[in-house]
């Protein structure tokens, strides 16, 4: 197996980490990332593949875990409920309970309120240049899933502090500050999330809360820890990941001229093309030769989305963006059974939030370059700053 040297915090390959992919494509569909001491695949064969072969998943095998520092344990209790981090049989009957109450039904229902909150939002633009992230991409997901769950909109900010701090545990650049920071902010969405499961359960409405705590399969419904993790989880993989997605699609939109389409082929190259999430990894669950690689129960391997997308093998011109491309479907969502439950909401607010960005200010431009943030495995702008005209 060949063996590549390539830091993920390296400023070169944050800003545009598609050449590595390339070249670790050119090394074969499985090598050696030196930085991360394991296993990878850019291949978009080999990652569907193992994204769906449940002889790997994301729980690490009991016997193999190291315990958890005391500091990081807070945190971790947390992570301990994730149907995320899961496998059978307890993450079948989580996602089953989520799925009772995170119905395609209520999300198609958010249709009118994403539309009116995005002319809102946009209504709110001052006259001279300023960060679209910040004011659009940001605001939406989270003020919609802050409506979805039934807690106050104006604790959206709460909600996004405590969000960036937490995922910050997943990025490569991770330090004890940023540790420390995800822990406090795990222990203050963990008691803000109690105080309102609480009030539901004495005074029940027409909301995600209210929903999950109903939520009932083959006699067994979510205990308080199971609830409260799934609604963390919900808030922080579905807002980040269509933060990152829309600043990024207006990135290249802005730069191309290129503009939204009213089509499904728009939204899925929205999503191949430079997707927000760019490693998953798997731990082998059995002893496994794969690829040329011998696996031993507890190996990980990285699954590299951002660079399956762009596979030549599989999409022609893969880097240039085509609204009009079909064939077939991107990664960025996951495959199989960890495959995403928040897609179809990220996928109504694309298609709305950019179809009513562009119709209210079609003069839109950049002002600065864009440039993307050192949070790798995630992959996100620091900022867009943009001026209507």
């Amino acid at each position: 197996m060949l063996r590549f040297d390539q830091s993920p915090t390296d400023p070169a390959f944050v800003q545009n980490p598609y050449p590595f992919y390339d070249r670790l494509r050119q090394g074969g569909e499985l090598v050696w990332w030196n930085a991360y001491d394991m296993p990878v695949s850019a291949s978009y064969r080999l990652v569907s593949e193992l994204l769906r072969d449940r002889r790997f998943g994301r729980e690490e095998p009991e016997e193999l875990r190291r315990p958890i520092p005391d500091h990081l344990k807070p945190f971790y209790a947390v992570e301990a409920h994730s149907m995320l981090e899961l496998e059978p049989p307890r993450h079948t009957r989580l996602r089953g309970l989520v799925l009772r109450a995170f119905t395609s039904r209520r999300i198609v229902g958010l249709a009118p309120e994403i539309e009116t909150m995005s002319h809102a939002l946009i209504d709110a633009f001052p006259d001279e240049p300023f960060d679209v992230l910040q004011a659009f991409a940001q605001e939406l997901p989270v003020r919609i899933i802050a409506r979805l769950m039934g807690v106050p909109e104006d604790r959206s900010p709460d909600l996004l502090r405590w969000s960036n701090a937490m995922v910050g545990m997943y990025q490569a650049k991770r330090t004890r500050q940023d540790e420390d920071r995800a822990v406090a902010a795990t222990t203050d969405f963990v008691a803000f999330m109690t105080e309102y499961v609480d009030a539901r359960r004495s005074d029940p409405r027409d909301d995600l809360i209210t929903h999950l705590i109903a939520a009932e399969e083959a006699g067994e419904k979510l205990n308080t820890d199971e609830l409260i993790t799934t609604l963390i989880l919900l808030l922080n993989a579905g807002h980040e990941a269509t933060v990152h997605t829309m600043g990024n699609v207006l990135h290249t939109l802005l730069s191309t001229g290129i503009r939204p389409a009213p089509t499904k082929t728009f939204t899925e190259e929205v999503l191949r093309h430079d997707p927000p999430l760019h490693m998953f990894t798997r731990y082998a669950l059995e002893d496994i030769d794969l690829a040329g690689h011998s696996f031993k129960r507890g190996d990980q391997v990285g699954l590299l989305l951002g660079g399956a997308n762009r596979d030549p093998a599989v999409f022609s011109s893969p880097d240039e963006f085509d609204p009009e491309r079909t064939g077939p479907a991107h990664v960025s969502f996951g495959a199989g059974l960890h495959f995403c439950v928040g897609a179809p909401l990220a996928r109504l607010e694309l298609d709305i939030g950019l179809r009513v960005l562009f119709e209210r200010c079609p003069d839109l431009r950049l002002c600065e370059t864009p440039r993307y943030a050192n949070v790798y495995h995630f992959h996100g702008l620091e900022r867009l700053v943009v001026s209507k005209s």
